[in-house]
């Protein structure tokens, strides 16, 4: 394409993966807004603790951070409380069409799930198959059942469509995730 002023345009072919999982957590940060508005739930995204250990001030009213680190690893994304009930999870995003890999999840989250369900919580993980645009909920139990059932280093998609609950994409909540919990944890709602 020619463009005016001999302006040339190219394509950026770098690959950038620090944002993987923004649209995800985007929608999701929308959805707890609209439960917090309806007051159907109260659900936040965690704050990630850091360390600040370097400040520049280029000017009296300017402040830029300029060297921090992670204070203690991150649990999972999100908690809140839903029908009286304790919720935590984590949000994950694949362009994977065939599996999720189990390295996007820390051992950290894992145990951490694994406590909220011990101590009477819901956890679980939402994960986005992108390119499929197929997003899924499977509770905290199958997840772990599956890490310690097999030797695999993803769960198949088919996992998550035999075991989960597949989310749709609205106007309002954009995902729709408490529909899900309603669903896979109906016997916690009695």
């Amino acid at each position: 394409m020619h463009y005016p002023k001999g302006i040339k345009k190219t394509k950026d072919k770098n690959i950038y993966y620090g944002n993987r999982g923004m649209d995800l957590e985007s929608d999701i940060n929308n959805s707890n807004e609209y439960y917090r508005i309806i007051d159907k739930a109260i659900i936040y995204k965690k704050p990630i603790p850091i360390q600040i250990n370097r400040v520049d001030y280029p000017s009296r009213y300017e402040a830029k951070i300029v060297e921090a680190y992670y204070k203690v690893p991150s649990t999972t994304d999100y908690n809140g409380i839903y029908r009286g009930k304790y919720i935590d999870f984590e949000a994950k995003e694949t362009k994977n069409t065939n599996s999720f890999p189990l390295a996007n999840i820390h051992e950290h989250q894992v145990k951490h799930i694994e406590s909220i369900i011990r101590h009477g919580g819901i956890g679980f993980i939402i994960v986005s198959f992108s390119n499929l645009s197929k997003i899924f909920i499977l509770k905290g139990e199958d997840l772990i059942n599956f890490i310690k059932t097999n030797k695999r280093k993803s769960i198949p998609i088919k996992y998550f469509i035999d075991n989960g609950y597949l989310l749709n994409y609205k106007f309002q909540p954009r995902i729709d995730y408490l529909e899900g919990i309603d669903e896979l944890y109906k016997e916690k709602f009695k």
